[in-house]
């Protein structure tokens, strides 16, 4: 891949101009609104001024990752002669089979057709199109400068070859695919994301304790092994003997766990609005700006510190990390 078209850029697609032009490509970025086209540029010029996003990419100065994007007028011109869309429109399904209605007829043949979406299958607008064959969702976990993992997944009629071209792309990018293996509901990070949300609203829903404390849980606990490990390495290393003896042994407990969990609640008005009250309590409506500010810088650093460690294997084959300490 050499040129990417980005088309749509709020906040996931400026995110996006900033992976793809850190990567040392060609980005043409086309919004309907030429103002927020703009600001996509202004928001990589800001995220540049943090050094540690900087480390994350070919080592490149920011004026020199800028001059990689240029805004263009009409979708035309963003697509002529891209090897590559991210398409980050609005999340509705009218919008899409519109927008891809006319990417299936300019975008050249062999183009591969990708979709931030966080909801909708591919298949639901993508059904229609002559070269279906060469869509897929890409879908990034935000804001994708900082944060690696990229969930790959196909409609029924995606092109195995596509799959595959997008999952090397993330790669040379220095994002961390994963690929499912067919369309589900929430795709992969969403169905965990809501698993532990529903027991977090339950917990504070049926009085155990508050949502600073539910937090903590996460932040304090299982957050720092979750940061750099996933699930089942987690398991894996709390049995002296591994993943078979800490599920013989825990199991039935988790199963029985699972039992008391199955119980699906909506999230009620007054339930929101008490979590509300206390994380206002921590960050005042004022401060939300700020703290997302904190948020990625505190993101970037993390990310610095394990490329520097040799503990992420998000590192394009051009970038050598350091060794482990």
């Amino acid at each position: 891949m050499t040129r990417v078209a980005l088309v749509g850029s709020g906040v996931v697609g400026s995110s996006w101009s900033l992976v793809f032009a850190r990567g040392g490509l060609d980005v043409v970025v086309y919004d309907r609104d030429p103002a927020s086209a703009m600001r996509a540029i202004d928001y990589v010029r800001s995220a540049l001024d943090d050094p540690e996003v900087l480390k994350l990419g070919l080592g490149d100065d920011p004026e020199t990752i800028l001059s990689r994007l240029k805004i263009v007028s009409t979708l035309e011109e963003a697509l002529a002669g891209a090897d590559y869309v991210q398409e980050s429109a609005p999340e509705r399904l009218d919008v899409k089979k519109d927008l891809y209605k006319c990417l299936d007829v300019l975008a050249g043949p062999n183009a591969v057709l990708a979709s931030s979406t966080s909801g909708l299958p591919a298949s639901s607008f993508t059904e229609e199109l002559e070269y279906r064959h060469r869509c897929v969702v890409v879908h990034p976990i935000n804001p994708p400068h900082l944060i690696p993992l990229v969930e790959i997944v196909p409609a029924p009629w995606t092109a195995p070859g596509v799959v595959d071209r997008a999952t090397d792309f993330m790669r040379e990018v220095g994002q961390s695919p994963i690929r499912l293996r067919h369309e589900i509901n929430g795709f992969v990070v969403n169905r965990l994301q809501s698993a532990i949300l529903g027991e977090a609203f339950r917990l504070v829903e049926d009085g155990i304790c508050d949502a600073e404390e539910v937090d903590r849980a996460i932040s304090n606990g299982l957050g720092l092994r979750w940061f750099f490990m996933g699930p089942f390495e987690t398991i894996d290393l709390n049995a002296k003997n591994g993943i078979v003896e800490y599920c013989r042994n825990l199991g039935p407990m988790y199963f029985d766990l699972a039992k008391e969990q199955a119980d699906p609640r909506p999230w009620g008005v007054k339930l929101v609005e008490s979590i509300e009250r206390t994380l206002r309590h921590k960050v005042p409506e004022p401060e939300l700006a700020n703290r997302r500010s904190w948020r990625d810088s505190y993101i970037a650093r993390l990310r610095s510190m394990t490329l520097t460690n040799g503990l992420d294997d998000t590192v394009p084959d051009h970038v050598s990390p350091g060794s482990p300490p």
